[in-house]
């Protein structure tokens, strides 16, 4: 049913908490596994060069532990005989997220929604209900609440 699963994740161990799940279904499923972190660069106006490099330097260091990040991720369900890889992007979360389920022709996004209601959600927006609202293939949402 299931032959590519993409799992967008933001670095928190809220997000990790869809991984079980991933992994019993990849099982299941013989399924394939691409981990996606996206990166949104801050936006800004530099007109020193110092710190255009400074800005620049930090962006790649960022990209750098997010790729390894999602390496480590990667490795662990190999050990568990999951064919997994990583791709770390840079751009609207929702949008590289459908793009990237698109590209890997996945045949289903897990994620987890962070559990932000009310003001929070209506503040910070929602990964989960931007994806929702675009989504052509099926979606597995997973929510999760804290850190612990």
């Amino acid at each position: 049913m299931y032959k590519k699963i993409v799992v967008p994740l933001d670095g928190s161990k809220r997000a990790e908490k869809v991984l079980p799940h991933v992994e019993q279904l990849a099982h299941c499923f013989g399924a394939k596994v691409g981990l996606l972190r996206v990166i949104r660069p801050p936006s800004m106006v530099v007109h020193d060069p110092s710190a255009l490099k400074r800005f620049h330097d930090n962006f790649q260091k960022l990209h750098k532990n997010a790729e390894k990040y999602l390496a480590a991720i990667a490795g662990e369900f190999g050990e568990k005989g999951i064919e997994a890889q990583g791709w770390v992007t840079t751009g609207s979360v929702v949008g590289e997220i459908m793009d990237a389920a698109k590209r890997e022709d996945a045949d289903l996004i897990a994620m987890c929604s962070h559990g932000r209601g009310g003001l929070a959600r209506l503040f910070y927006g929602s990964v989960a209900a931007g994806i929702l609202h675009r989504v052509d293939r099926p979606l597995l949402i997973i929510r999760s609440r804290g850190d612990s």
